[in-house]
Order: C-alpha cells, then sequence, then structure tokens
C-alpha cells in the first residue's frame, strides 16, 4: 500500500467526470479530486495477480494493452521481458474478434520481413524496395507485438479501460477474461478482474504493469518446476525396480533352503538304496565264489581223469 500511494494510484480525477458505478470504489474527494479506496484496491490487486500467476503457470497468452503515451512504452518493454504479446500503438478493430484476417496481414508482415534478412529487397528497384519497407514498418508498428502469439490470447491485461473499450468488447463477445485499472471516470462493466487505481500517472502505470509482468515470470517459473518432480520420480522408479526384485530373490533363495534338506534326504535315501544295492551285489559276488571251488574240484578232477587217460 506504500508503494501505491507513492506513486500516486489512490488519486482519481475531477468529481464532474466520476462515474457512479465507481462509488463502490471510492473513499471520498479532497480539491474536487475523487479519492480511491485502497483498502479496496489492494485485495482487489492481489487476487488479479493470483489469477494470473495461474494462468501462466498454465503455459497461457496474457495480451498486455495499453495505447496511451504514458503505458505503451512500460506495456512494450514488461511485455517483451516475460515473452507476452502486447498492444502499444492504435488498437485495430477486430484484432480479436476478427483475427483470421489480422493473421493474414501478420503473414505479409513476417514475408517481408524475411526478404529483408535474405536480401531480396535488394534486388528489386528503389522504388519497390521502399514502398515494401514502408509496408514492413506500418505493419510491424500495429502488429508486431502480436506476430508472435500464434492465436488469440487466454487473457487480456487492459490500462485505462476506458481508452481501449473496444479490446474490453471484443474480449467479451470471445468469453475472453479481461483485467483492467479502472480509474473514477471509467466504466467496470465487462471487466472480470477491477484493478481500481490512477490510469494516469507514469508511477502508476508501471506499478501495475512490472507487478503483471512479476505474476507471469513466477507463474511460469512454476510451471516449469512441476516438469521436474515427474522427472525426478522416474529416476526413483528406475532405482527402485532392483530394489522391488531383491524380495524375489530373497524368497527363492530361502525356498531353496528350505528345499534342501528334501534334496539331502533324498541323496540320503539314494545313498542308502545304492549302499544297499552294493551290498546285495557284494553279497551275490561273494557267493559266486563259494561255488568257485565246485567247479574248480570239478575241473580239477576231470583233470586228474584226462591225465589219468594220457598217462594210461
Amino acid at each position: 500500500m506504500r508503494d501505491m500511494l507513492a506513486a500516486g494510484v489512490h488519486f482519481g480525477h475531477q468529481t464532474r467526470y466520476w462515474n457512479p458505478k465507481m462509488a463502490p470504489y471510492i473513499f471520498g474527494s479532497r480539491n474536487k479530486i475523487h479519492i480511491i479506496n485502497l483498502e479496496k484496491t489492494v485485495p482487489a490487486f492481489e487476487a488479479a495477480l493470483k489469477e494470473i500467476r495461474n494462468l501462466s503457470s498454465r503455459r497461457n497468452k496474457i495480451l498486455f494493452v495499453g495505447t496511451k503515451r504514458a503505458a505503451a512504452k512500460v506495456i512494450r518493454e514488461q511485455a517483451q521481458r516475460v515473452g507476452m504479446p502486447f498492444v502499444d500503438q492504435r488498437w485495430l478493430g477486430g484484432m480479436l474478434t476478427n483475427y483470421k484476417t489480422i493473421r493474414q496481414s501478420i503473414k505479409r508482415l513476417q514475408d517481408l520481413e524475411e526478404q529483408a534478412a535474405d536480401g531480396t529487397l535488394e534486388m528489386l528497384t528503389k522504388k519497390e524496395a521502399l514502398q515494401k519497407r514502408r509496408l514492413m514498418s506500418k505493419l510491424e508498428r500495429s502488429l508486431g507485438g502480436i506476430k508472435d502469439m500464434g492465436g488469440l490470447p487466454d487473457a487480456i491485461f487492459v490500462v485505462d479501460v476506458m481508452r481501449e473499450h473496444i479490446a474490453v468488447s471484443e474480449a467479451n463477445k470471445l468469453g475472453i477474461p479481461v483485467f483492467g485499472v479502472v480509474d473514477t471516470n471509467s466504466v467496470p462493466d465487462g471487466v472480470d478482474w477491477v484493478i481500481p487505481g490512477n490510469d494516469d500517472a507514469i508511477r502508476a502505470i508501471r506499478l501495475y504493469v512490472t507487478a503483471v509482468a512479476d505474476a507471469i515470470a513466477e507463474g511460469a517459473a512454476n510451471a516449469e518446476g512441476d516438469v521436474r518432480p515427474g522427472e525426478f520420480v522416474e529416476v526413483e522408479t528406475e532405482a527402485e525396480e532392483p530394489v522391488a526384485e531383491a524380495p524375489a530373490q530373497a524368497v527363492a533363495e530361502d525356498a531353496a533352503h528350505a528345499e534342501a534338506p528334501a534334496d539331502s534326504a533324498a541323496s540320503a535315501d539314494s545313498a542308502a538304496s545304492a549302499d544297499s544295492t552294493a551290498s546285495a551285489d557284494a553279497a551275490s559276488e561273494g557267493a559266486a565264489p563259494a561255488e568257485v571251488p565246485e567247479d574248480n574240484a570239478a575241473a580239477a578232477a576231470s583233470g586228474d581223469d584226462t591225465d589219468e587217460t594220457v598217462k594210461e
């Protein structure tokens, strides 16, 4: 509020030029000059800035409009600082409601700029080149601020809604929200976010426009910050994948340990059966030698008989 007092935001117009619809925002009068109630201005301005931050955080376009001499320079500077479209010269009728035609003029301006950049104009005669440069300069003054807008804006911010009533009317027809600085001589109708205050003092205008540009920058920074947590979460997810697999491996190892006694029992059983089989084989082999002497005896007997026969 101190900054507003220092900038003269509380000074309205002469009492004879007042608009009765602005009565709720007027504190009183002094020396036939209405005094705006800053206790109404501060919360209204803060609410407007909050909404502007929300719009900017969703990457919406906000068109700055201020064609009066006191506002044109700061409107252009602050809009360019935050990368927003602006109108600092005369508002062309149909700039919003007849944007299709305006887009053709913007395309013409861009073509002329390309010709000037690649040296095409240098190949023309002096007269033709001069005509095209004059046309390019005229289009730049009228449309240079919106040539990169790429479509209708999502909202407009207006300094002096009485002077820019055509812009406010076109925005209302298209349902585009309007943020406007409204003085005591202006009509607040059609302005969605009324900012009651002085719209003539250069310091006051600079305060409004700079605050709006700062709010847009903050919203854009928040929009960029919203992407980083998502990327960080993806990194965490990739890092957590091995951790998620560890319990499964532990379960598999536990299962292997649990199966180990059964395997050892099976091994013991197989070993026991093998031992019993070996014992049986050994027993059978042990029985065989008991029979061998009989065969050998028979063979020996037959051998003796043979020898006896040979001897005979």
